[in-house]
């Protein structure tokens, strides 16, 4: 849980960003990005966060996925508030066959995704067998507030960030998709908010 001085520091790095014209510019940043920024590649982004009012990174990197052509952002709360009962999952998976790469977008939420992407998985993906997806891809893009103490060969659970979404590459693998390398955020700082934005677009825009 971030501390009233983490908030207020993490909206003014979110008050220095904009996004103009398609691209995103993050004020301090040695480097603005060329525009317009394009997905080369039909790309439907999930977004969940359990707590939204306390979602600084999380929105950060929506911000950052809504500032690329070609992308199409859903944000599962915004849509749904907090009823797991409430996904539509026939309109859900319509838009998803629309795209050819789906990225999820969440904060680490006890080793695992938020109650409403789980429910959007149940509800989106569960009544339909292998090959489900087939020629997809899959990107996983998640924020911790652990590090190496918790994280890695020498932390308490011994395994690294981009591991502990294993039933995610197997849902990926089951329906058919390519599930590419996630990319994680261990020790997430709103201060580094920008260079999470600048990696997020590199992804998208590859």
């Amino acid at each position: 849980m971030q501390s009233r001085r983490e908030v207020i520091k993490a909206g003014l790095v979110l008050g220095a960003a904009a996004v103009t014209g398609g691209v995103l510019f993050a004020t301090g940043s040695k480097t603005a990005q060329a525009a317009p920024q394009q997905s080369h590649i039909k790309t439907l982004v999930i977004v969940s966060h359990p707590y939204p009012e306390r979602s600084v990174l999380t929105k950060g990197l929506q911000a950052a996925a809504e500032s690329v052509a070609g992308v199409t952002v859903r944000n599962l709360e915004t849509i749904y508030g907090f009823d797991t009962r409430a996904i539509n999952g026939d309109e859900e998976r319509r838009i998803t066959r629309e795209h050819d790469r789906i990225v999820f977008v969440f904060p680490t939420h006890w080793f695992n995704i938020p109650p409403m992407m789980k429910a959007y998985l149940n509800d989106t993906w569960g009544s339909v067998g292998p090959g489900l997806w087939q020629g997809k891809e899959m990107l996983v893009v998640s924020t911790a507030a652990g590090g190496s103490s918790t994280y890695g060969q020498n932390g308490r659970i011994g395994v690294p960030l981009a591991e502990v979404f294993l039933p995610m590459k197997a849902s990926a693998l089951h329906a058919g998709m390519t599930y590419l390398p996630p990319l994680v955020f261990e020790s997430a700082s709103s201060g580094r908010l920008p260079e999470y934005q600048q990696q997020l677009i590199e992804r998208l825009t590859q």
